[in-house]
Parts: C-alpha cells; structure tokens; sequence
C-alpha cells in the first residue's frame, strides 16, 4: 500500500466525511436539542470550527511528515508490540485499533490529571453550549502536544499510519454524535453505550462538578470507562450544568481567548 498516497487520500476524505456528519447533527440538535434555549448557534460553531482549522493547518505543517517517517522507520526496523508475533492481517488491524483507541483514553485522563495538560484541554471544557461542533475545539498546544506523544506512541503499539488514518475516519464521527446537542432516546442511547461512547455519556464528562467531568474518558468504544471504572450516568442529563467555572465571560469562547487561555492564572487548577 502507498502510505503517501493512503495519507493524502484521508485527508481529503476525513473532512468531508466530518462535514458531512456535523451537517446532520446540526439538524437534529435543532430539531430535537437536550439542551434548549441555545442562541447565536451559527457564530459559536463558526469560533469552534475556526479553531479546528488552525488545528488542521498545524497537524498537516508540523506532525504528517513526522508521522510517516516514525511509522516507515518502526516498519523497516520491526519494532513495536504488534510486530512481536506473526498475526493475521485482520488481526493486526482489529488490534492496532484497539490498541489507539486505549490510547486515547490514558492521553486522555493525563490530559484531567496533569496541570499542565489540563491547562490547555480545559479549553474543551469551558464551552458551555456544547454540541456537535464541540468535538473540534481543541486548543493547538493540546493538538501539538497529542501529536508529540503519538510520534512515540504509535511505533511503541507497531501500529502504521494506515491504522491511525482509518481510527480517525472511524472515531471522528462518534466524537461528533457524542458531543452533539441531540436529543438520543433513552433506550436507543442505552443500547449504544454498550459499545460506543454517546451523549448520556459524553454530558456527563462535561459537567461542572469535578467527579463528573473526571469520568467517561473513552473516546471510541464505552469498553475503557467500564473497565477502568470511570463510568457514569444520569437519570436526568438535561439537569447537567455545562461548562467549567471561572470561563463564562464572554471573551473565553473568542479565538483569542480561547488561545490566551493557557496563560490565564489558575488556569491548570480544577474547582473541587
């Protein structure tokens, strides 16, 4: 397979596919919100998706040909943990998935238990209109930082650019749905928490209360927050009060302040 060409490729199929998912969401949460009450939904998507592309712009400069030079070089030196023992190809692929996916949670909980890290992933946090758009904004110093640690990470598991490539095409979509304002039936909700994370989730890791924002951590499969015991729900989630304490101002959900966050005081602090 050419790896340059399976990268470019994805690349241009990743944001269609994205759009594509964030139209319909946009849709449905105006149909039918959680969360009503919402105003200005265009300009605050529009901050969001703003961010997002400086992201994408940062990620495409800096971390692709970085991460296909780290993937060819554990390929032609067999290193990592896949490369241990000779497995099916279908195998390999199911596991080196997996394997990301376990990934993103751990990056994850680092980024809730390190000051540092929590600075800049509390810029996620602080939007307190959460929806689908939510699941792009993402500070860049968070974005550069993930993609450090995946320079290290991904040859360490034996998994190729491929592997991360179609772990995106597959996971982006459910961080949107999991974001989304959509109002998800119970039962329906229920049923896909067995395997994916979904909203009644995902509001719950929103929350301002601190034992609920340091819970449901997964970002694909539900399986993690239930093994590692992080799991939690509520009977109720139109109850949940969004957000993070100290970012209501209006100048936190700005490009510039969302950017000059890192640098605020207190800013890797959590309320308890």
């Amino acid at each position: 397979m050419d790896i340059d060409a399976t990268f470019t490729t994805t690349q241009l199929t990743g944001p269609v596919i994205a759009a594509g998912v964030l139209a319909l969401l946009w849709i449905g949460e105006a149909m039918v919100p959680m969360f009503v009450g919402r105003s200005h939904r265009a300009a605050h998507a529009a901050r969001n998706l703003a961010l997002a592309a400086l992201n994408a712009v940062v990620l495409a400069v800096v971390f692709a040909g970085a991460m296909l030079a780290a993937g060819e070089w554990a390929r032609q030196e067999n290193i990592g943990l896949l490369r241990i023992v000779e497995l099916p190809a279908w195998i390999h692929w199911a596991l080196a998935l997996v394997l990301i996916d376990l990934w993103q949670y751990g990056w994850h909980v680092m980024n809730h238990k390190v000051p540092v890290l929590w600075r800049f992933h509390a810029v996620h946090h602080s939007d307190a209109q959460l929806d689908a758009s939510s699941g792009v904004r993402f500070h860049v110093g968070e974005v550069a930082l993930s993609g450090l640690a995946r320079l290290a990470v991904l040859p360490a598991i034996g998994a190729t650019v491929e592997h991360l490539v179609l772990y995106e095409l597959i996971v982006t979509p459910i961080v949107l749905f999991h974001h989304s304002n959509l109002r998800v039936p119970r039962r329906l909700d229920r049923v896909l928490r067995l395997v994916i994370v979904t909203p009644w989730m995902h509001w719950v890791h929103h929350s301002r209360l601190q034992p609920e924002t340091d819970s449901n951590f997964s970002s694909g499969l539900s399986l993690w927050d239930r093994l590692f015991r992080t799991f939690r729900v509520r009977d109720d989630p139109s109850a949940i009060n969004i957000g993070l304490d100290g970012y209501d101002q209006h100048r936190s959900g700005t490009m510039v302040g969302m950017l000059a966050s890192p640098l605020r005081k207190n800013a890797g602090e959590k309320v308890e």
